[in-house]
């Protein structure tokens, strides 16, 4: 029996998240069977991010992504079956899937692309000026008189 602890299923359903308490939220909401299909976030700089899914069988007409409250769902539909073709062997899964994603603040979506089997969402973590940190400068050479 083994003891290791992995905190790979906290990083795998939220995307921009610095802080440990979110990640353990969203795992306790992770659903069993989301597996299907497989895919990676990656991290690309500061505020960079890319979702990658293997989309093999699937065509733009056949997926849907859709961010509503801070989530980013990713559906893929099942595709017609081809008339007047018997499969030997089905080994291209084309089942349908819902993958879903908590996105932290100021996460926003730039731009999707399915190229060679593969959906790559990009995204960027856009911060306002005034959610900004802003410096204080100390003026300690100069203190002004205090008028009473």
């Amino acid at each position: 029996m083994s003891t290791a602890f992995s905190l790979a299923p906290l990083f795998r359903s939220s995307v921009g998240f610095d802080r440990f308490n979110d990640l353990f939220e969203t795992a306790l909401r992770n659903e069993p069977g989301s597996t299907y299909p497989p895919y990676n976030v990656e991290k690309h700089g500061d505020d960079q991010y890319r979702i990658v899914v293997a989309a093999a069988g699937f065509q733009e007409e056949d997926l849907e992504l859709q961010v509503e409250k801070g989530v980013l769902t990713i559906s893929g539909g099942k595709r017609d079956a081809n008339e007047g073709v018997t499969f030997l062997h089905q080994g291209i899964a084309q089942r349908a899937f819902k993958l879903s994603f908590r996105l932290a603040d100021h996460i926003e979506i730039k731009a999707a692309d399915l190229s060679n089997g593969l959906l790559s969402i990009d995204l960027l973590r856009v911060i306002p000026e005034e959610a900004k940190a802003k410096r204080i400068p100390i003026n300690g050479a100069q203190k002004p008189a205090l008028q009473h």
